[in-house]
């Protein structure tokens, strides 16, 4: 099993919106970057968990833990002219983008924020701090320790 981290902002899609999810479930979709694009088509396998990130927030935050519940297929949004995330140069032959499925595990009791992340020197490699943009980033089995430990209160 590995362990990822996914973002998103809470206005556009919480933690809350997926514990309010049908089987408290979501495909992943719209992300437009090539690295977290190849996370997960090739990275994510079912089983894996993920913290959930809380971007763009004050705040932000990981909040929550899901799991991957279906591996990397080809992301819908891509060719829908009406969605936002269209890809003109996309087509279901050849697919450029990709998703997962998610599913809700559950809500940290005590969110970790970024800050805190960046003040611990057990996290000052995680891809979090290191890589900032990506939506999709591997997490290694410490940083994923170290994370549940500050969110239970232990470090």
């Amino acid at each position: 099993m590995r362990y990822w981290l996914i973002k998103s902002e809470p206005d556009v899609f919480s933690f809350d919106d997926l514990l309010a999810a049908p089987k408290q479930t979501t495909c992943w979709d719209s992300v437009r970057n090539s690295s977290a694009r190849n996370f997960l088509r090739d990275g994510m396998k079912k089983g894996d968990l993920a913290f959930y990130y809380h971007s763009n927030a004050e705040p932000s935050a990981i909040v929550g833990i899901c799991e991957v519940v279906r591996e990397g297929y080809p992301d819908h949004t891509a060719l829908d002219p009406s969605h936002d995330y269209y890809d003109a140069d996309s087509n279901a032959a050849t697919p450029t983008w990709f998703m997962v499925d998610v599913k809700a595990v559950k809500k940290l009791a005590n969110p970790v924020g970024l800050p805190e992340i960046k003040n611990s020197a057990a996290l000052s490699e995680m891809a979090l701090v290191k890589v900032g943009r990506l939506s999709v980033v591997p997490v290694r089995p410490n940083e994923w320790e170290t994370v549940i430990a500050m969110s239970e209160g232990r470090s």
